[in-house]
């Protein structure tokens, strides 16, 4: 854990300062094991393998940690030869790319560190990377040596950072497994700083979204132990995967095909070999099917609570789900 780091965090129950008590601390004088003891409540928060800890090992995220553990090269474009997870990061912030210089970010729900290896790749920004699982410890592989980013892991919920910390916040693909999408949309918003940008994409609800057939399986399918979910689609996929390569192609009706057949085969990633889009089908099959909540947000209720928490400028992107991108008014401007 870097000083930068400990600049920027409180105590996620009482928002309170915390004392660093380190224990070990490497030669460049990064905190590799320790604790941070809050001075109000006086809880104690542990620090291993240079990582803050404020959420306890089993919570409802633990197929991501599982997930992503397992998974942790799939998605990242240095290791696969694509543009996918950048085109993806800027398209969904649509932050110019020359806005980051200079800026600390936050990467909410960072899992293997997907968009974090891309966001950190300008080594003039900080960029914080947040997990509630034990996935944390695969981005902190994914980004190994990288002295501009900062890991933690704790829960959106509870974000043990100061108000106002951040001059930019995105998070992907993250609040609709959360048991509380409202309450998690409002604590991203709090630590932006005034005038600083936030990004989000979630699952969209409309009327026909729980028709989706992933939701008539996921009530047996998120009971069932995460290496037992994974060993069964693995024995399914190579039937699911042939099944859906000729059923999504079909014009006109691929539309219909994939949402009555929960797999996700990605035939139009032209940029990916025929064994990648594979092992990404098992990946994100397992990622529809794993998780303990899957909460989709109507447009109108994220928009109005982006509102409450001084989000302006809210503009929709053309991207697949709920992408909503907005900027936090000053404090100056909200008053009037």
């Amino acid at each position: 854990m870097r000083k930068k780091l400990s600049e920027l965090l409180v105590c996620p129950k009482c928002h309170e300062a915390l004392e660093c008590q380190p224990e070990s601390i490497a030669d460049d004088g990064d905190i590799l094991t320790g604790s941070l003891r809050c001075e109000g409540c006086q809880a104690s928060y542990p620090i291993e393998r240079g990582i803050p800890r404020f959420v306890p090992t089993g919570n409802y995220a633990t197929s991501f940690g599982y997930q992503w553990n397992r998974f942790r090269q799939e998605q990242i474009d240095s290791l696969n030869g694509t543009r996918q997870s950048e085109e993806r990061l800027s398209n969904e912030t649509a932050w110019e790319s020359n806005w980051w210089t200079g800026k600390t970010i936050l990467d909410a729900g960072c899992g293997a560190g997907r968009f974090l290896e891309v966001s950190s790749r300008n080594q003039e920004c900080d960029v914080v990377g947040v997990d509630l699982s034990s996935a944390i410890d695969a981005a902190q592989e994914t980004v190994s040596g990288r002295s501009n980013v900062h890991l933690v892991q704790a829960s959106i919920l509870e974000l043990p950072f100061k108000p106002g910390s951040f001059d930019g916040v995105y998070c992907i693909g993250v609040i609709q497994h959360t048991p509380d999408p409202k309450a998690a949309v409002q604590s991203l918003a709090d630590v932006v700083e005034d005038g600083g940008r936030i990004a989000v994409t979630i699952y969209e609800r409309r009327w026909s979204t729980m028709l989706y057939s992933k939701y008539w399986v996921r009530p047996l399918t998120r009971r069932i132990k995460a290496e037992r979910l994974l060993t069964l689609i693995k024995a399914i996929m190579p039937l699911a995967f042939i099944l859906s390569e000729v059923l999504f192609r079909i014009p006109v009706l691929r539309r219909v095909f994939q949402f009555v057949l929960p797999v996700a085969n990605y035939v139009d990633f032209k940029e990916l070999s025929m064994r990648q889009r594979y092992q990404w089908a098992v990946l994100d099959t397992f990622d529809m099917l794993a998780p303990a909540y899957d909460n989709p947000q109507r447009h109108a209720d994220v928009v109005g609570i982006m509102k409450e928490r001084q989000i302006s400028e809210i503009q929709r992107l053309a991207n697949p789900g709920l992408n909503l991108i907005g900027t936090k008014v000053s404090s100056n401007e909200s008053t009037h």
